[in-house]
C-alpha cells in the first residue's frame, strides 16, 4: 500500500527513531515505586505518636515502655553497659564523622549531587525532624540516665541517624549484589543502637521506635525528591562525564 504524500518525510530521508533515555549505572540508586508515600507514611506514624504522648499523660503503650525499662536494669559495670556506651558515642557528636567523611569523599571524586543527598539525609534533617519533635511533644526522660542527655526524650535522635547512616550508604555506596547484605548489617545495628538507648536508661522503647520510623520516612521522602539529580549523575557515571 503505497503512502501518502504527507506521510513522506521531506528530502526522502526516513523519520528519525524513538528517543533513547540514556543508559544509567547502578550507582546512585533508584528510589522504589511509591516512595514518596512510603516516606511521609513512616513520618506520620512518628508524628503520631507524638500526639498520643502530648495528648495525655499515659499512653497505651506506656506500660510496654514501663516493662521494658525495668526488665534491662543492669549494672553499670556490666559488660554490655561499656558495649552500650561504644553506641552512645558512635550516636553522638562523633557520628557526624562518619558522614561528613562520606560527603567528603563523594565531593572529590565529582560527586556533589550524591554528597548533598548524604548531607540533608544525614545531618539536615536530622536538626529540621528530630529537633522540632522534641520540643512539640517534650516527653522527660527516664529515671536516671547513665548517660549525659538534654531535655526531651522523644525522638531518639541517635537512632534517626543511624537509620540515617545506613540510608545514604545502601543509596550511594553499595552495589546490588552488596546491598542486600548491607541492609542486613544496617539492621542489625540500628537495632543494637536501640538497645544501647534503653539499655543506658537514656530512652524510653518507643522513642527509639519513632527515630527509626522518623530516619526512614526522611531518608525515603528525601531520596524520591532528589531523584532527578541522583538519576542525572547515575547517567553521567555510564557515560565517563561526572566532571562536566
Amino acid at each position: 500500500m503505497p503512502l501518502s504524500p504527507s506521510a513522506v518525510p521531506p528530502s526522502g530521508r526516513s523519520a528519525p527513531p524513538f528517543a533513547i533515555p540514556a543508559p544509567r549505572h547502578h550507582l546512585p540508586a533508584a528510589p522504589p515505586r511509591h516512595a514518596a508515600a512510603v516516606g511521609v507514611g513512616l513520618l506520620c506514624g512518628a508524628l503520631l505518636i507524638g500526639l498520643l504522648l502530648s495528648v495525655g499523660e499515659r499512653p497505651f503503650f506506656q506500660g510496654l515502655d514501663d516493662h521494658w525499662a525495668a526488665s534491662v536494669n543492669s549494672s553499670r559495670d556490666d559488660a554490655l553497659t561499656g558495649f552500650a556506651i561504644v553506641f552512645d558515642r558512635l550516636g553522638g557528636p562523633l557520628g557526624t564523622v562518619l558522614p561528613l567523611g562520606l560527603i567528603g569523599c563523594l565531593c572529590v571524586y565529582g560527586r556533589w549531587r550524591s554528597g548533598l543527598y548524604a548531607f540533608t539525609a544525614g545531618i539536615a534533617a536530622n536538626v529540621l525532624v528530630v529537633l522540632p519533635l522534641k520540643q512539640f511533644v517534650d516527653r522527660p526522660r527516664p529515671p536516671h540516665p547513665w548517660v549525659l542527655v538534654n531535655d526531651g526524650s522523644y525522638p531518639s535522635g541517635q537512632v534517626f541517624s543511624a537509620v540515617a547512616l545506613v540510608f545514604v550508604a545502601a543509596v550511594l555506596v553499595f552495589p546490588p549484589p552488596a546491598r542486600r547484605w548491607w541492609w542486613g548489617f544496617g539492621g542489625l545495628y540500628v537495632v543494637a543502637m536501640m538497645g544501647s538507648r534503653t539499655w543506658l536508661h537514656a530512652q524510653w522503647l518507643s522513642d527509639t521506635f519513632a527515630g527509626a520510623l522518623a530516619g526512614a520516612g526522611a531518608c525515603v521522602l528525601l531520596w524520591r525528591a532528589f531523584e532527578p539529580l541522583l538519576r542525572t549523575e547515575a547517567e553521567r557515571v555510564a557515560a565517563g562525564s561526572l566532571w562536566l
